[in-house]
């Protein structure tokens, strides 16, 4: 058996040239452009380049998007400050924290100081509760955009066996929620597993769809795969590489070699979950724009 590869960045295209469209509806109707505010606190990398990405995309869909950078040394206060600062301003419909942040500033009172209704990246405990709920606002990017690959891909997940490997409040506990729900594209049986879970791989092998968010370069070996399941691979994890010029090379948690000729179907690293995230910050960005004006979404 040989997986099929499930293509995220054709199928992000595909999601980004509807926001487009609707973009466009938008500003035609109400002479408003989207807005997204992100804040990039200090010079990490990483960061950088994934703010970057985000920023791109808005401009290829039409969404306005302006990120501020603050120091890495700024205060909890000063940070708190610049929150309410964005969401009062009506130019901006939504709002991201690049994450993570320094170690002298606390992520969750950041989060909290969010306006929910223009939390897109959903980490909000309002917009947790309201996706517990069954009724959520924002869905958080990453499960959001594999519920999304599952759907493009015909890959229902109803009645099937899910495993989820992690608990993050970014990926593993939200997509163990939207899989849990009683909807379309939903309706799983659905195993969380984490570090301390015993015998790891005694419970990956049940999974017809296996989702691994657990941060660490071939953490998900053949032998943990059953026959013909279905592998979503959230890592993202650069190892050496000499023949690379950036002396590195990315790759998922999952060893894709071993395993894509084990699994029915497979996400690459990179080119699968990573450009569903992002097109799906914009939708929840253009919902946002919606929601402000009492728009259908």
């Amino acid at each position: 058996m040989t997986a099929d590869i499930i293509d995220g960045a054709n199928i992000a295209q595909q999601i980004r040239s509807e926001v487009v469209v609707e973009v466009e509806v938008f500003k035609a109707r109400h002479a408003m452009v989207p807005g997204l505010a992100v804040f990039l606190v200090g010079d990490d990398p990483a960061s950088a380049v994934y703010v970057r990405n985000k920023q791109r995309a808005c401009q290829e869909v039409g969404i306005f998007s302006e990120t501020f950078r603050l120091p890495s040394d700024i205060s909890q206060d000063e940070l708190l400050n610049a929150i309410h600062k964005i969401n009062a301003d009506d130019q901006f419909h939504g709002i991201l924290i690049q994450l993570p942040l320094p170690s002298q500033l606390d992520e969750r009172e950041a989060i909290f100081a969010l306006d929910p209704n223009k939390d897109v990246d959903g980490l909000h405990p309002i917009n947790l509760g309201r996706l517990m709920d069954g009724e959520p606002l924002f869905i958080p990017g990453t499960p959001a955009g594999i519920q999304q690959l599952l759907k493009y891909s015909g890959l229902s997940p109803n009645g099937k066996q899910v495993v989820i490997c992690g608990r993050s409040n970014i990926v593993g506990k939200p997509m163990a929620i939207l899989m849990m729900q009683k909807k379309e594209w939903a309706n799983a049986t659905v195993t969380v597993c984490h570090t301390g879970t015993t015998d790891l791989a005694s419970i990956t092998r049940t999974a017809d769809i296996l989702i691994s968010a657990v941060g660490k370069a071939n953490a998900i070996t053949p032998d943990m795969v059953r026959e013909g399941a279905v592998v979503i691979d959230v890592g993202m994890n650069r190892i050496p590489d000499s023949s690379r010029k950036s002396g590195y090379r990315l790759v998922g948690d999952v060893d894709f070699a071993g395993t894509s000729v084990k699994a029915s179907a497979i996400t690459p690293v990179p080119g699968g979950v990573g450009p569903m995230t992002v097109a799906m910050l914009l939708v929840n960005t253009l919902k946002a724009a919606k929601l402000k004006l009492g728009g259908q979404v």
